[in-house]
């Protein structure tokens, strides 16, 4: 069915014939070079300056004042907003006035993408400006942009629906720029690891993310399937048994940015499709692994913020090193009063009732235990703690604690509730590791669709011998959420996954009925 135009994009759709009627190509291909930013020009202008700074730039027209002759109007580009000047004489200098009199005047549009030069100058009013001498149109904008107005401090016609912002991220950023720092921050934190590991000679790899078995965590894969070689394969749900793979072939210490995929349920701490950081070295264990990661989280607030303090949900978190370490052990009796030591699945199912805990009969001893602490303790667990220590049923790939039976050499880190990092010795005992595979086959079986297929070849490689090793995960979107202070995944996902819709809920366009006056 043919989409309906709304009466300002049949304007638009107007103005662009009226334009190549012109002669003016709307969307030209040659390359405009800029040579300033808003943001350069700024910061480097001077009013003791002899001779005026030529200027070169580009971006969004965002708003217009014309007064007859000469007009203010606002250009926004990847750094902020600056005002232009702009008099019919100056771009129009010849006898014909059109470019003045009608392009300008009449055939823009806000959200149209202009190159100007000019030189900067300081108005009457204090601030600093463009003189624009030419102007040429780069991009014509066919739909209307929410006009964000302030005035007298307070901000009208917003565009802060959240679903709107996720699906059409491209206008979220153009309307709310300060948007945009949050993924700046993001690739800086993404620079800080780097820096980080690269420093002490780690190997930055990349693994498959289609795989024949999914391994290296518990959770419900996606599935596809190969026409070629007639085989399923699967996205990946972790890095780890390849990275493992390398350490058994020879490096000591490997990492690797992995998107990772789990079709699992979303909510405001997961996505479906998510980025996690994987990080294995040799000869080292889980002690070790909690004073580095310490290190690297207090490096990299630094790095991101300047800071090791984030403010969020009305608490101060402080990522400075030592971190508290607690056994899950002790947390669930600290916070719960409930000693899981020695317990019958039997009975940690019953007390999982007694909770209002939801459980089924697929749920092993692992996963009971799992949903306590996070009934328990999670709430609790603000400032970032080391849970340590992990009974042996809920962590397959871990080596056995060296002195307490029943208990494995994991931590996972917590900060506000909420798993940020997991980390283990890891077990490099082949035969040990194919028991473990085989108990979670069995709970396969019982219908927990979250447990572990075995991997053969993963055992075959540990049958060559893997030294000891200690591994690390860190989940990025939520150490995003941390260093920039938001609440929810999406927020730091540039295109969090959306259930698509065949009508968007309320177009653009139609919440700000007049978002093109000026």
């Amino acid at each position: 069915m043919e989409r309906q135009y709304s009466e300002q994009e049949l304007l638009r759709r107007d103005s662009l014939q009226k334009l190549r009627d012109l002669g003016i190509n709307p969307y030209p291909a040659e390359e405009y070079v800029v040579d300033a930013t808003s943001q350069d020009i700024k910061d480097h202008f001077s009013d003791d300056e002899q001779q005026p700074r030529q200027v070169r730039i580009a971006g969004r027209l965002m708003s217009r004042r014309i007064m007859g002759k000469a007009s203010f109007a606002e250009l926004q580009d990847s750094e902020g907003r600056i005002q232009l000047y702009i008099t019919r004489d100056d771009i129009a200098p010849e006898e014909d006035k059109t470019l003045y009199n009608v392009v300008f005047k009449k055939l823009l549009d806000i959200g149209d993408i202009i190159g100007v030069e000019g030189f900067v100058f300081r108005t009457k009013m204090g601030e600093i400006s463009v003189h624009v001498q030419k102007l040429i149109l780069l991009s014509k904008s066919l739909r209307p942009l929410p006009v964000v107005k302030v005035k007298d401090g307070e901000t009208y016609d917003a565009f802060t629906d959240p679903e709107q912002r996720y699906r059409m991220r491209y206008v979220d950023l153009i309307v709310n720029p300060q948007n945009r720092d949050i993924f700046i921050k993001r690739t800086k934190m993404y620079s800080a690891f780097r820096d980080f590991f690269n420093s002490r000679g780690f190997l930055e790899v990349e693994t498959p993310i289609l795989q024949t078995i999914p391994g290296g965590a518990s959770a419900r894969p996606f599935i596809t399937h190969h026409n070629a070689l007639d085989i399923p394969l699967y996205l990946r749900i972790a890095d780890e048994l390849f990275l493992k793979r390398l350490i058994v072939g020879g490096y000591d210490a490997v990492y690797e940015f992995g998107k990772n995929f789990r079709n699992e349920g979303m909510d405001r701490t997961h996505n479906p499709e998510f980025t996690g950081m994987e990080v294995y070295v040799a000869y080292k264990d889980y002690n070790w692994m909690m004073e580095m990661t310490e290190q690297l989280l207090e490096y990299t607030a630094l790095q991101v913020n300047g800071k090791t303090t984030v403010e969020l949900d009305g608490k101060t978190i402080d990522l400075k090193a030592p971190y508290r370490r607690l056994t899950m052990t002790d947390a669930i009796k600290e916070y719960g009063d409930y000693d899981i030591t020695g317990k019958t699945e039997e009975e940690l199912r019953a007390k999982c009732k007694e909770l209002g805990i939801e459980v089924d009969d697929s749920f092993g001893k692992g996963k009971l235990i799992d949903e306590l602490f996070g009934e328990i303790c999670e709430e609790h667990l603000i400032q970032p703690t080391f849970i340590t220590d992990y009974p042996v049923e809920m962590s397959p790939l871990t080596k056995m604690h060296r002195t307490k039976p029943g208990l494995t050499e994991r931590f996972e880190l917590m900060i506000n509730g909420s798993e940020l990092a997991n980390a283990y010795t890891e077990l490099n005992d082949p035969i040990d590791q194919l028991e473990r595979f085989e108990d979670q086959l069995r709970l396969s079986e019982k219908g927990d669709d979250e447990a572990m297929f075995i991997d053969q070849d993963f055992v075959r490689a540990l049958e060559y011998g893997m030294p000891p090793t200690s591994g690390l995960g860190i989940g990025m979107d939520r150490l995003a959420m941390l260093l920039t202070e938001q609440d929810t995944i999406q927020e730091v996902l540039l295109f969090p996954t959306m259930k698509p819709i065949s009508q968007p809920k309320g177009e653009v366009e139609e919440e700000e009925a007049d978002s093109d006056s000026e």
